[in-house]
């Protein structure tokens, strides 16, 4: 009974580091991607501070950098908390295996004692002939020969047992060592956000020296926000009165919104599907301004709105589509560049601030194809791609339809 609890015990113990296991791949998967976002916003705050003067592109990268440290930071707390829970189980396995050692010791010394007050072979002997009759004589042998197993097989459990108490205190050993890694790793992420943060207050007044230029820079961002948006929707309403026009030349049923064909509304159902698993519009990344209303980091009591999201990237990188589909118009929009809107069915997805272009009107385009090149200001070294996607004439939230970034 006492064997089968301890080892009920130890399937329990080990389950339980087979669990620990699974959830530290998760959290070391985590923290890789984490490291490296933070690495990718470093490249561009090297790349944005060759301009001399201090750049609201700049904050908004080191506001972002300061998340994902701070991401980074509770990610790494997990797993020393993961770790100390670990390490706790190990030492609960190893008392149970040092109390099983220290039983089987005992018991095998006392077996020891026994057999050299009865090691001689006289002594064997006359244990067995003093035996009432043939049969008794017989169980003795067996008797002596099953104690003499049995004693072999106790020093066999001492020697197993002692190997897994060896291998139990060696595995914990190299657990600490993690926990100790993990530990500085922490305090030298924490040095670093605090220097981070010290760097976004700097920035900050710098920037408040700025209003009047900021104010301006908000009114022509907001100016080509809007004429991009109008853009769009002139267009999405010449393709409606067109696909209008084509359902009735077929027969097909005409609908309010855009009438689909066939193989449009098995894309549209195919877009769908992936919501929240499209790839993402540029290889390297980060989001710097989110969809919809939000608050200026730097002048007070302004809102901005976003159709999009807006995200940061290397200079050179190139903008790619998130799902297979037609281009459906390649435009020039003052203050936003070039801007490619692919259709997808019913839905859109449009790709602006692009200095390059690589297609054409009437283009198929498949998944992660290149559609050109986003555009990199002269002064601020700023390269930013907007990032919309339209569901008839509704804006969506495009951080919600591309894969999540940690």
């Amino acid at each position: 009974m006492k064997k089968l609890t301890f080892s009920i015990f130890l399937v329990l113990i080990c389950f339980g580091l087979m669990s620990f296991g699974q959830s530290r791949d998760a959290l070391e998967k985590e923290r890789r991607e984490l490291e490296n976002n933070i690495k990718l916003t470093n490249e561009l705050l090297k790349q944005t501070r060759t301009s001399a003067s201090a750049s609201l592109n700049e904050l908004v990268i080191l506001n972002n950098q300061i998340q994902k440290r701070e991401n980074l930071i509770k990610v790494i707390n997990n797993d020393i908390q993961l770790l100390n829970r670990r390490i706790a189980n190990y030492n609960q396995n190893i008392e149970q295996l040092s109390k099983e050692l220290d039983e089987l010791k005992s018991s095998y010394a006392r077996m020891i004692y026994y057999a050299y007050r009865n090691q001689s072979s006289y002594q064997r002997l006359m244990f067995i002939f003093s035996s009432r009759d043939f049969n008794q004589a017989y169980l003795r042998l067996k008797y002596l020969q099953q104690y003499a197993r049995h004693r072999q097989i106790q020093a066999e459990k001492i020697v197993e047992t002692s190997n897994e108490l060896n291998q139990k205190v060696a595995e914990m050993e190299a657990q600490k060592a993690v926990q100790q890694r993990l530990l500085a790793e922490e305090r030298i992420e924490i040095e670093l956000l605090s220097k981070a943060k010290s760097q976004q207050n700097q920035t900050i007044e710098r920037l408040k020296k700025q209003e009047n230029d900021l104010k301006k820079q908000l009114t022509n961002h907001q100016k080509a926000i809007q004429a991009l948006d109008n853009a769009i929707s002139r267009i999405i309403e010449e393709e409606r009165k067109k696909a209008e026009e084509r359902a009735k030349a077929e027969g097909r049923p005409v609908t309010k919104e855009y009438t689909l064909t066939p193989e449009e509304k098995a894309l549209s159902r195919n877009f769908a599907g992936n919501k929240g698993k499209l790839p993402w519009p540029v290889e390297r990344g980060v989001i710097t301004a989110g969809f919809g209303e939000r608050a200026h980091p730097v002048l007070p009591r302004i809102k901005i709105q976003n159709n999009g999201i807006d995200i940061a990237t290397v200079a050179g990188a190139k903008a790619r589509s998130v799902f297979e589909g037609t281009v459906s118009r390649v435009i020039y929009v003052p203050g936003s560049n070039y801007a490619v809107i692919l259709r997808h069915g019913e839905y859109l997805s449009v790709y602006s601030n692009l200095s390059e272009v690589f297609v054409k009107n009437g283009q198929k385009v498949t998944t992660k194809e290149d559609l050109g090149i986003v555009f990199t200001t002269d002064q601020e070294k700023k390269t930013e791609l907007n990032l919309q996607i339209w569901h008839g004439t509704n804006k969506l939230n495009p951080a919600e339809w591309i894969v999540k970034q940690r």
